[in-house]
């Protein structure tokens, strides 16, 4: 329990420290009956319910609100992360390219007009990712081309929790 308590202080002074403002609903994952025939450690996202689970084991998990892909743009399956990212740069996909072309090629990390957030865990097999985002109210809908969106004070607490090799399995069920 004190190890849980200081991964979500931490998170919340790296939020706070980010120059970020949220509400208290926003402050911590909840802690809620896990779905069931999951390993524990393993990262479920229930794009129909747009929540993201960590398996915590012994019938419990860390339940997230997310952003997942738009119509036409979801996806279901499983992966695994295969990296992690602080502050990181962007370089928008050819598809979103095209729908924005005034885009500009590389958006750096920590602007405000990064997509990624304060932090990102690359998939591996595409060019997806479960990444913090600097436009908060996307966070429930679905908003995105095919990736994942946390709350930046969300995804700064599944990354202290999670390693590269971490799974991840996408799911409308």
């Amino acid at each position: 329990m004190l190890r849980k308590l200081t991964m979500t202080l931490a998170a919340t002074v790296a939020f706070a420290a980010a120059g970020l403002s949220g509400t208290a609903a926003q402050a911590a994952p909840s802690v809620v009956a896990s779905p069931a025939g999951y390993a524990p450690g393993t990262i479920v996202v229930k794009t129909n319910e747009r929540k993201l689970y960590l398996i915590l084991g012994e019938g419990q998990a860390l339940r997230y609100p997310v952003g997942v892909g738009k119509a036409g743009k979801q996806w279901a399956g499983s992966t695994r992360i295969d990296g992690k990212y602080r502050q990181p740069a962007w370089s928008p996909p050819a598809d979103v390219k095209r729908d924005n072309p005034s885009i500009p090629d590389v958006i750096p990390g920590g602007s405000p007009s990064n997509p990624m957030g304060v932090a990102a865990m690359t998939l591996a097999g595409g060019e997806y990712a479960i990444h913090g985002t600097n436009r908060p109210n996307s966070v429930g809908g679905y908003v995105s081309y095919g990736c994942v969106r946390m709350y930046n004070q969300d995804i700064s607490d599944l990354f202290n929790r999670v390693e590269v090799g971490t799974p991840v399995i996408v799911t409308s069920r």
